[in-house]
């Protein structure tokens, strides 16, 4: 696996796929500039070897060129975050992005507008991989959160870099974090699997029963497994028709020693409200009119326990509607017990949209070892599929 040690990039252009898809509020502000502040180690290594820095991204969902996602908003936060100015080349390809490649400085950053302008960037096109790539000497891949598409940038660009193409620093880290829990992690190895949807996460069940010795399955999930076990679950989200896929779950566990742990008590409510009456109630007898919203005290402390006992930590998904204030306790007790199990040596990995977004509400982001920048891509890589973006620089 090649990454920015392999290359001294002193006289260098690296042409560096970041993924800077950042949200902006109505003045075209950066809100949460952690994608950027995620890729400062790779830019600043290629500085300071003495090369210097392209930068491509995408913004948004734009259809064709929409001045709203044009990447110069995001000039002046890039620019505080790294401690540089950054200049800015106002198309990514074609003549005006060439010359101002070929001008750049060893020190200096050019930030190259928005790929997706052009519909051959999603398209996978190999003409406009060729014509980005003319932009750099060495192409390194730092976009994690996009490996998962086969686009120009983050795939077909590497083939026109046989020899001079790399993993940045985030994308490595991020590859090295899921090996831990997939291949090399210290055992007991946990996987904590929440949200709404069994049918979400049935390819990543399916892929870690083999690598896990306990899975916690908490959240809108609990209720397809304890539906189809014969529990009562009231008003409770359930997937009718993936409960026999459930029981054959709990099959397969058993069948190869892993622990699976559903919570025994919920905080049910009347309506899906903070202004809801709720009680804690057995998670096998939530009456008609009641919904199971939350995790109870029984199970906060079931779940403690486990993750205590574990060396090797995997969260993906929130154990309530963490949303509502409410709702909210059971994912925090499994932050703060995930956190503790941290600070006493074990690894763990929060990855997914929405435990990523608790995991920055309640503070616990600094408390856990690696918090994954990218969604879908982390998703695809628990499921077992290479991902094409890292595929292309392995090739």
């Amino acid at each position: 696996m090649k990454t920015l040690n392999d290359f001294d990039f002193k006289n260098k252009k690296a042409l560096i796929r970041v993924d800077f898809n950042v949200p902006l509020n109505e003045n075209f502000e950066v809100t949460d500039a952690t994608r950027i502040v995620s890729a400062k180690p790779t830019i600043i290594k290629i500085l300071e070897d003495g090369g210097s820095c392209i930068l491509m991204s995408h913004l948004g969902r734009p259809k064709g060129v929409q001045e709203a996602f044009s990447l110069k908003h995001i000039i002046n936060k890039v620019e505080d975050v790294l401690g540089v100015e950054v200049k800015f080349a106002e198309n990514c390809v074609g003549s005006q992005a060439e010359d101002a490649a070929a001008n750049l400085n060893p020190g200096e950053i050019l930030l190259l507008e928005n790929l997706r302008f052009h519909d051959e960037e999603k398209q996978g096109d190999k003409n406009f991989a060729e014509q980005l790539s003319r932009l750099g000497d060495v192409y390194v891949n730092d976009a994690f959160g996009t490996a998962h598409r086969a686009h120009a940038s983050t795939t077909i660009i590497a083939q026109f870099f046989p020899e001079t193409k790399c993993f940045g620093n985030l994308l490595a880290q991020e590859i090295e974090s899921i090996n831990k829990v997939m291949e090399t992690g210290e055992k007991p190895v946990l996987a904590v699997l929440g949200g709404a949807k069994v049918s979400s996460k049935i390819t990543i069940i399916e892929n870690i029963l083999d690598k896990v010795d306990h899975l916690i399955i908490g959240g809108g999930m609990t209720f397809t497994f304890i539906k189809a076990q014969g529990g009562s679950i009231g008003d409770s989200i359930c997937e009718d028709d993936k409960m026999e896929l459930a029981l054959d779950i709990i099959k397969q566990a058993q069948e190869k020693n892993v622990q699976i742990h559903l919570p025994v008590d919920v905080i049910a409510a009347n309506a899906f409200s903070n202004d809801a009456d709720t009680q804690i109630i057995d998670v096998t007898q939530i009456p008609d009119g009641w919904q199971g919203l939350d995790a109870g005290p029984k199970s906060k402390e079931q779940f403690h326990d486990v993750v205590m006992q574990c060396k090797t930590i995997l969260w993906n998904g929130p154990l309530g509607v963490f949303e509502l204030e409410k709702f909210a306790n059971g994912t925090i007790a499994l932050g703060d017990s995930i956190a503790e199990a941290t600070k006493n040596g074990a690894f763990s990995l929060v990855g997914g949209g929405d435990s990523v977004a608790a995991v920055k509400q309640f503070g616990f982001e600094n408390k856990v070892s690696y918090v994954s920048t990218g969604g879908g891509a982390m998703l695809e890589s628990l499921e077992g599929k290479i991902l094409p973006g890292i595929a292309a620089i392995l090739e």
